[in-house]
């Protein structure tokens, strides 16, 4: 299985062609025969011990030709140099400046990405856990109809629904209207979640974008874990002489973690690579690194700073995934 998952990084990398990729195909075709050989004349002992190997080698192969081959290649292009603006094909030299440059030039791009994603996590949070506590627990009849609810923005595309909200937004739309008639322009002013009467191309545009958009990533892990929690315990609490305060903090709370962690790395995750919410929402102060990484492949053509600054926003959130699920005691669901 090594044989066959190495073989085809290899050739998903192009690390190999011509005469060698025929060659390393074979060697593959050989080792998957020799299996299955194996597993054909080693009895049933044997093939139950081959068995789950067998059932994981296409998840494996997949992820080897689909993920560490690409992997590979934009880590090999990220320390590769041009030799000026217009060569389109940069050439491997190990050169780790374009790292340098990707902290250095992009830091503020990087730091709103992660500032504004961990806002909107919590505000997910904040707005999720207890709509998903209600659907759970007090839905009832109507759980089913709750998460339709739910999931209705899925029906339209994410685009779609983050073009909406310029209209929402904007200065003469019905948000701003409504903040100027009830008179609180100066307290969202103080906030700093209006800029000059305006909401649109405002970082609080862009976090509530996020916000909106991964909601629903929030609610239904939560969701999910509170479901599974038997409500007996809960009567056990208050038959012990809880309150219905203590028997959600020491009950409640801490079995339905393991929705909240899910439910934080499902909305983190993709809102600190977002561009499309910072695009349409934001200004140019208001830019993420997702807007940088796309500029710097589509418009610069500057694959190596590109890919720079794609391992170095990976490497953050993996370093930030491990330390949350650390902080969470969640190491077991890693």
């Amino acid at each position: 299985m090594l044989v066959v998952a190495a073989g085809a990084v290899s050739l998903g990398a192009g690390w190999v062609s011509g005469p060698a990729a025929i060659g390393v195909l074979s060697l593959m075709l050989v080792a998957v025969l020799g299996i299955v050989w194996t597993a054909f004349v080693g009895g049933l002992e044997t093939r139950r011990a081959l068995a789950p190997y067998g059932l994981l080698k296409p998840g494996i192969l997949w992820l080897c030709l689909f993920f560490l081959a690409p992997l590979w290649s934009m880590l090999e292009m990220s320390l590769s140099a041009k030799k000026s603006r217009f060569d389109f094909s940069p050439s491997f030299s190990w050169h780790w400046g374009n790292y340098a440059t990707a902290l250095t030039d992009f830091g503020p791009q990087f730091g709103r990405s992660f500032f504004y994603a961990a806002a909107a996590t919590v505000l997910t949070l904040l707005i999720g856990y207890p709509l998903a506590y209600v659907i759970a627990f007090r839905g009832g009849k109507f759980k089913s109809v709750l998460l339709g609810l739910v999931a209705v923005p899925f029906f339209t595309s994410y685009l779609i629904r983050t073009l909406a909200w310029q209209n929402l937004l904007a200065d003469e739309g019905p948000i701003v209207g409504l903040i100027n008639k009830l008179g609180v322009e100066q307290v969202f002013e103080w906030l700093h979640i209006m800029d000059n009467g305006r909401l649109m191309n405002t970082p609080a545009a862009v976090i509530g974008g996020l916000t909106y958009n991964f909601l629903p990533f929030m609610i239904l892990p939560i969701f999910v874990s509170l479901e599974k929690i038997d409500a007996r315990l809960v009567d056990a609490a208050m038959d012990l002489y809880s309150t219905a305060t203590g028997a959600f903090r020491k009950v409640v709370l801490p079995m339905s973690l393991p929705g909240v962690f899910a439910g934080s790395l499902l909305v983190f995750i993709p809102a600190a690579g977002d561009f499309v919410n910072a695009q349409f929402l934001g200004s140019p102060q208001t830019t993420m690194i997702g807007n940088s990484i796309q500029d710097q492949f589509l418009r610069q053509l500057n694959y190596p700073v590109a890919t720079a600054m794609s391992f170095v926003l990976m490497s953050v959130i993996t370093v930030s995934v491990l330390v949350y699920a650390k902080f969470m005691g969640t190491e077991e669901l890693m």
